[in-house]
Formats: C-alpha cells, structure tokens, sequence
C-alpha cells in the first residue's frame, strides 16, 4: 500500500530492538521487568491476563521513541506508520484528523494463521518447557489485546477494520485506501 501510494513505511515492529537499546529501566519499567524474566516466566508462570497487563509495548512504553523517529523522517512524503504499539490513546492526541489512523484488528483465527504462515507459531514457545501451553497463552494474550484495542478505538471514535481468514491483501488493502480517502497515486 505505501508504494502504491508513494508513503514513506515505518514499521514499529521493525524498531523495536533498538528501541528496546534506548530504553532505561526508569522509563521502561516494565520492559526492564520483561528483560529479566526467562521464557517459562515469560509465557507459562502468569495468566494471559497478567501477560497483557504488564506487556512493556502494551502499556505504551517506548511510544515515545516511535514519535521521535517519526519527527527525524523526511517531510516531502506522507509516512504509513503501522504496528501493535500504536496504541489508541497515544495515537488520538497526534491526528490532525481522525481519518487519517485505522485499526487492523484480526480474528484469533487470523492471528494464529498469520503466525503459522510466517513460520513463526513456534518461534517464542518451544524456547518453554511447555510450548503447547505456552502458545495457548500467547494466543489468548494477543487475543485479549485485541479486545482491548477494539474497545479504545470504538470509545475514541476511531476507524477498525477486523481482518479474517477470508479477507485478501488486496481487499484489505482497499478497505485502508477507502478510510484513508485516498486514491491511486495519491499519498
């Protein structure tokens, strides 16, 4: 969709690392907290609940590093900014117009089939000592967040686009370009 549009794409996902490096145990405390915890503590030892709540990107920590990236970028192009850590709250206050933000919010059955698709479904959990329980609340965790960030953006007035098994690339695509008003060639 960016290149079709000519927008500049910054992926949070793909900064996390670095902004993982930037952050301090003052500022992040729950990503410090995270950091110390070995994968058992991580995906086995607490409540999907309990995982959601303390999740460091969850709670908003390193959003900060996301909007000072994002003023460091080139101001001749539009930019596409998308992942998990834009956080409804955090997000709202930023727009210019609402319109300008939508929420992919996907089925648990998408979710799972994405992470299967891109290999990772296993990737975290059978670094546990019980994998299969590890991916259960890994999958019941994500699918509380998306609860949770469907909530927020109905209550902020924000658009969502729930995303199955049964939407294309394409069609998604196009549902983001309609909320976004754009049109072919136009950032």
């Amino acid at each position: 969709m960016a290149d079709r549009h000519g927008l500049l794409l910054y992926a949070t996902d793909d900064v996390m690392p670095d902004h993982a490096r930037r952050s301090t145990p003052e500022d992040s405390p729950f990503l410090s907290a995270f950091a110390a915890m070995d994968m058992d503590e991580r995906w086995l030892n607490r409540s999907p609940e309990s995982m959601l709540d303390t999740f460091h990107w969850f709670r908003g920590e390193g959003f900060d590093l996301i909007v000072e990236d994002l003023l460091r970028l080139p101001e001749e192009r539009p930019v596409l900014v998308e992942g998990f850590r834009l956080l409804p709250h955090l997000v709202k206050p930023l727009l210019a117009v609402p319109s300008h933000a939508v929420w992919l919010l996907p089925t648990p059955d998408f979710r799972r089939s994405a992470f299967g698709s891109r290999g990772s479904l296993w990737e975290i959990t059978r670094r546990t000592s019980h994998p299969e329980r590890a991916l259960s609340n890994l999958l019941e965790r994500d699918r509380l967040f998306t609860e949770r960030l469907y909530e927020a953006t109905k209550s902020l007035e924000l658009h969502v686009v729930e995303v199955d098994t049964t939407m294309t690339e394409d069609a998604l695509a196009e549902r983001v370009t309609e909320v976004f008003g754009l049109r072919p060639g136009t950032g």
